[in-house]
């Protein structure tokens, strides 16, 4: 299993490792930014999250889970996973590009 990625070591598309490159290798990795989002209500089991994930491969699941609880964004919640305050305040981040991206998809 691969390592979440840090800010500060080499990372997909920066040797340098800024937090933001870091961040978006993160978000990038496959089902990443699903994960996040089908975590933004009550905790789930991973039954329920993979459920929600439209059936992703349980090792895929598990692999992302991983790196998102390396990175402090999801953490374990009794029997299930959960966002951590750190994981909500990236959520909130993506409002200001959810309004973009509304504008962009209304066009000129």
């Amino acid at each position: 299993m691969s390592a979440a990625p840090r800010p500060g070591a080499r990372v997909r598309g920066s040797a340098t490792g800024r937090p933001i490159m870091a961040l978006l290798d993160l978000l990038g990795r496959r089902w990443a930014l699903r994960v996040i989002w089908e975590l933004r209500g009550e905790p789930l089991t991973f039954r329920d999250l993979q459920a929600a994930c439209d059936g992703m491969s349980s090792s895929v699941l598990n692999q992302r889970l991983g790196e998102l609880r390396e990175a402090r964004i999801a953490e374990r919640a009794g029997e299930g996973f959960q966002l951590t305050d750190e994981g909500r305040r990236l959520l909130a981040a993506f409002e200001p590009l959810e309004a973009w991206a509304k504008r962009w998809a209304r066009g000129p």
